[in-house]
């Protein structure tokens, strides 16, 4: 059992040092490919090129459209005509045909505003393909970071376990030494045996939990290997403790996309209002073009007929009535706006509380930060005088233990509490509006 307990530490060591031997990725680096490969930002993207090709003034109506048409007919009749004077004539299979060839243009000069009003609603729309474009960004930069930086945590949690397996084998090596030579016991050396599994195990699971949170960045960057093997290019977790809920709050209100997002729902509701009104207006539409026409008769005293020239029309109209349709319609539009204003004040509140909390959580954090290290710079200390207690046979090992796990638990406290106050950060950043600029430069 114990060849096969450092069998099975030797290959985990061994695959530590091979992926460490891959290459690194900063959290730029990282952020680039997403930015080029996640599936979302690639779909929001295209549909915001949907967007700027849709916002032209010839979409929108407002200018004149050029049809060139041809086209071909003819019918076969028999003819059975009786004549006054008692005569008559029979006139089989006869057969004409019409050829017709055209060139018409049709605007629409005035049809109250509503052009306009739609031009200016395709550029609302492509002002707001562009926000959701930058919001599917932020997400995946947030989602990105976090466990960009859980990774470097579990990272850090690899090492620290590395390093308390190794201290249990050399705990181990002591014992045998004191049972060699008649100053130890089988018991003390079994126990020491059964801890450093114990270790082992714990550090072969966090192998797992360290691959996985590899897996799931491969995926959010949308790499085509999912195993490709890589290890962070930052060793620690920094966090920056200069954010002030003032400037935050102040800028949520200026650049959170949810709240752009709900302002161009209002001027999309207001755009839709005038559309609506725009129907009370008269329209006048001018359509003109040029035509060809051929005719052939069999029973005709012409034999065929061309006609050529050009034709035109202005027409004026004003809708009277429509079944009250007009009056419903724009009530339910100022609803919508009505609606449209009430979202975005739903909208504040949310990025408000969750601003709140989260810079509660932050602020929290950051004074348990300091607490945590000196925790650790205590129990570190502790752990060194009871080694060299041990060493000397003034400890015993279940005591070394006990500090052994105090360290371990110190070490967890902190890197958990670091990740939190990171990601605190990261959603702080997000919620304002300021992560493409802080994370990305």
């Amino acid at each position: 059992m114990k060849k096969i307990s450092f069998l099975l530490i030797n290959i985990v060591f061994a695959s530590f040092f091979s992926l460490h031997a891959q290459q690194t990725k900063s959290l730029e680096e990282c952020i680039e490919t997403a930015v080029e490969n996640n599936f979302s930002i690639r779909i929001i993207q295209n549909q915001q090129k949907i967007a700027v090709s849709n916002y032209t003034r010839g979409n929108a109506g407002l200018l004149p459209t050029l049809d060139l048409r041809s086209s071909f007919a003819g019918n076969l009749n028999n003819t059975n005509q009786n004549f006054t004077d008692g005569g008559s004539a029979f006139n089989p299979n006869i057969h004409n045909t019409t050829t017709n060839m055209a060139l018409q243009g049709q605007w629409m000069i005035f049809d109250g505003f509503n052009a306009q009003y739609r031009y200016k609603r395709l550029e609302e729309l492509n002002h707001l393909s562009e926000i959701n474009t930058r919001m599917s960004i932020e997400n995946t930069i947030g989602q990105l970071a976090s466990e960009y930086y859980y990774f470097i945590q579990q990272t850090q949690l690899f090492s620290n376990l590395k390093y308390a397996v190794n201290l249990s084998k050399e705990r181990v090596r002591i014992e045998q030494e004191h049972f060699l030579l008649g100053s130890g016991s089988k018991v003390r050396l079994l126990q020491a045996q059964v801890n450093l599994n114990a270790d082992s195990s714990r550090f072969e699971r966090q192998y797992e939990v360290l691959n996985a949170s590899r897996v799931r960045l491969n995926e959010i960057m949308a790499l085509e290997n999912l195993n490709e093997s890589f290890s962070p290019f930052d060793t620690n977790i920094v966090i920056n403790k200069s954010l002030v809920y003032n400037e935050l709050y102040d800028l949520a209100m200026k650049k959170n996309v949810s709240i752009l997002a709900a302002e161009h729902n209002i001027n999309l509701a207001e755009q839709d209002l005038k559309l609506t009104f725009s129907q009370r207006y008269p329209y006048i539409n001018l359509s003109s073009g040029y035509g060809y026409t051929h005719n052939t008769f069999q029973n005709s005293t012409l034999s065929d007929q061309q006609t050529w020239g050009m034709n035109y029309s202005l027409t004026l109209g004003l809708n009277l009535y429509n079944g009250s349709n007009q009056k419903r319609l724009e009530r339910n539009a100022r609803i919508q706006i009505e609606n449209s204003h009430i979202s975005l004040d739903h909208v504040k509140q949310v990025v408000s509380a969750d601003l709140i909390t989260l810079y509660n959580t932050y602020t929290n954090n950051l004074s348990l930060l300091t607490l945590e290290t000196q925790n650790l710079d205590v129990a570190r200390e502790n752990l060194d005088i009871a080694f060299e207690r041990y060493r000397l046979g003034g400890l015993s090992g279940f005591e070394l233990r006990e500090v052994q796990k105090d360290l371990l638990e110190a070490e967890e406290r902190l890197l958990s509490i670091q990740y939190q106050t990171k990601i605190a950060e990261i959603s702080l950043l997000q919620i304002s509006g300021r992560i493409l600029d802080e994370i990305i430069n």
